[in-house]
């Protein structure tokens, strides 16, 4: 059944038939295209035509919102203190060695 749900910017949707979590990234009414993210990070484009036509509907944002950005470590989500000390940064250098010519 085709959806009548408008693309909105920043929304998060679902494929009634395969369950996958995406994002409208960007929607470029001009051009008749809706920009999309899905949860793993792939992107695809598609056509306003085809947005009506695919089964969709409105989705909850991710509990884990770092999947399509491909966060690895908790560290990067920037939600966590790191165990790095202020004088680790002042070290020097000369620890790293460059690669001998070949």
């Amino acid at each position: 059944m085709p959806t009548e749900i408008d693309p909105i910017a920043g929304n998060w949707y679902q494929h009634l038939d395969k369950g996958q979590p995406f994002q409208v990234i960007a929607l470029d009414e001009e051009r008749g295209l809706v920009e999309i993210q899905h949860f793993d990070g792939d992107l695809e484009e598609l056509s306003l035509d085809d947005w009506y036509e695919s089964e969709l509907d409105i989705a909850e944002e991710p509990e884990n919102w770092s999947g399509a950005l491909d966060i690895g470590e908790k560290d990067d989500l920037g939600t966590e203190i790191t165990d790095t000390n202020d004088g680790d940064w002042l070290e020097s250098f000369d620890e790293i060695k460059p690669a001998p010519e070949k």
